[in-house]
């Protein structure tokens, strides 16, 4: 049994430092001696002194009655850190630190009717592993049922789970200008929020929202500005949520959004000048647009939305450019016709356009349909033979994607009788049309972190172009995702690999779009800032943000 002891793997090597270590100050006469034992609980220690010499003070009849706890080391103490720190977390089976299952490792329960005899080790050769001199003062005859292994194992084990306690603690202290403590504590109290929320549990929302309040802020880190924007979409949502017993979540809204229009378009204008998203759509669909009018002399766009109403035609006038140095022998006529609600927007668009054209000398015709995506018919859209059609959507059909799909099947209906020549989709690449809020908030968070990392990288921490574009733009979709539901909720983000599955359902087919060289080049020209990338992914194209995917554009043909 000794060899066996003194080979044990658990004091082979650097665990038998490590159970040196575990006792401070300790020197190397140490007397080990046997353990009085509980009949309800394992052995456990709650003092400082647990190695020494003691005498059983009682038989085992009256420490079944009194279980006191077993007092070792009476003439040395181990290190205060660890008594103090870790003691009451060990002892206690249900703590999350608990390591070790100290109930299996302790040692064995054993009926006795007879008192222990003492018994004391030369400590000097039990820690060389070797001559090892047991001196009994009375009769051993139960002794061979008691494992004086296992009282150390029980004790070594505790010490080397306080110590890998103290290691993890000291390694994830938090330090005074650590940026990620304030990052997780908010995305704790987003999540923490959003599941109160979830559950309709109003108080506790509350309390949590006002924290938020007073760490989520406007000017400060980029994860504090973007939890600002969640934590106004919380705020509307739980306005709306009804008390616990009501029939349905979220009441009718029909707009939550105080924002002026002057205030969104001046935020639009921003967002196409300082962030790359739109221009890339924007790029793409021009180069692919350039490839279908090759050779053709009287061509026709039809364009899905005008990019959200942008002012001044930014994607027609580089598209006018290319037609009048590359194509302005064989062109003849341009038709644009623009489909959308904002009539009085496309109209000044459709004039400063014609200018443009005629400057060029490019013949352009522009017209607009005044009708919602939902709302649209194919006699609404005029087309002529020998016209070579494409169709343009630039972050728009999102908006018609509903529970039902009833609303964007209809429109790819529409748009396939129309017998398109090319269709081009530009869509952001995420997923945030699930149907359960806590997986679509998350995915919004995390979509969302990205895209203000960006802007933090490309603009300084007081510019309020910055404020103007996260507060009137990006801020207005996190609400809509967070706060909305039904047909209200019209920001409803799906990635490439769904709408490649949507759009095969529709009867197209996917165009692989192979720019992804001249994209790149596109995007050195820029210069707007490195973390910004360009990849090809199923013959789609993506933009991302240090390997997170922003926006995606892919081609379809009927």
């Amino acid at each position: 049994m000794t060899s066996h002891f003194f080979t044990h793997p658990l004091y082979s090597g650097q665990r038998l430092n490590l159970f040196k270590a575990g006792v401070h100050g300790v020197d190397s006469r140490i007397k080990l001696c046997g353990t009085k034992r509980k009949t309800d609980e394992a052995s456990h220690m709650d003092t400082p002194n647990f190695l020494g010499n003691p005498m059983y003070e009682q038989d085992d009849v009256q420490a079944h009655t009194n279980a006191k706890d077993t007092t070792v080391c009476q003439d040395h103490s181990v290190s205060p850190f660890s008594t103090q720190c870790y003691l009451s977390v060990i002892d206690n089976p249900s703590s999350p630190w608990n390591l070790f299952s100290l109930s299996s490792c302790g040692p064995k329960r054993m009926k006795r009717t007879v008192s222990m005899p003492q018994t004391t080790v030369d400590t000097s050769s039990l820690l060389d592993g070797v001559n090892v001199n047991i001196r009994r003062t009375s009769s051993t005859n139960s002794l061979p049922k008691l494992r004086f292994r296992d009282h150390v194992m029980t004790y070594t084990q505790r010490y080397l789970a306080a110590e890998a306690i103290e290691d993890a603690i000291l390694e994830n202290r938090p330090t005074k200008n650590e940026g990620n403590v304030d990052g997780m504590h908010l995305v704790q109290l987003l999540i923490s929020c959003a599941e109160a929320v979830a559950c309709r549990d109003k108080a506790h929302a509350t309390n949590l929202l006002a924290e938020l309040r007073a760490n989520a802020l406007v000017f400060g880190s980029s994860f504090q500005r973007v939890a600002s924007c969640f934590m106004q979409g919380l705020t509307d949502r739980l306005a709306l949520v009804q008390p616990l017993g009501a029939v349905g979540l979220v009441a009718p809204a029909t707009n939550l959004s105080s924002i002026g229009s002057e205030k969104k378009e001046e935020a639009l204008r921003l967002v196409y000048d300082v962030c790359p998203h739109i221009q890339f759509g924007h790029f793409v669909a021009n180069l692919t647009i350039l490839e279908a009018f090759e050779g053709e002399s009287f061509v026709h766009v039809v364009d899905l939305g005008m990019t959200l109403g942008l002012p001044h035609g930014q994607q027609w006038r580089g598209l006018l450019e290319s037609l009048a140095n590359h194509h302005g022998q064989s062109l003849r006529r341009l038709r644009i016709t623009a489909v959308g609600t904002c009539v009085n927007r496309f109209h000044v668009i459709g004039g400063e356009l014609e200018v443009y054209a005629q400057k060029l000398g490019v013949n352009l015709e522009f017209s607009y349909v005044e009708s919602s995506l939902e709302k649209l018919k194919p006699e609404d859209i005029k087309t002529y033979e020998n016209e070579v059609l494409v169709v343009n959507s630039i972050l728009q059909l999102h908006c018609v994607v509903k529970e039902s799909r009833g609303a964007l099947n209809s429109v790819l209906k529409i748009i396939h009788e129309l017998s398109p020549k090319v269709l081009v989709l530009v869509e952001q690449d995420s997923s945030h049309n699930g149907p359960f809020f806590l997986g679509r908030f998350m995915e919004a968070l995390y979509y969302y972190s990205a895209i203000f990392d960006a802007l933090d990288a490309m603009l300084p921490k007081y510019d309020t172009r910055r404020a103007k574009i996260e507060q009137f733009y990006f801020a207005e979709e996190i609400k809509n995702i967070v706060s909305c539901e039904g047909p209200n909720r019209v920001e409803r983000h799906e990635r490439v690999d769904q709408w490649r599955r949507r759009m095969s359902r529709a009867g197209f087919q996917a165009a692989p779009v192979k720019l992804v060289a001249q994209a790149k080049q596109w995007l050195a020209k820029l210069e707007i800032c490195e973390g910004y990338t360009i990849v090809e992914e199923k013959g789609s194209l993506v933009l991302g943000w240090k390997s997170k995917p922003i926006v995606a554009a892919s081609c379809w043909k009927c």
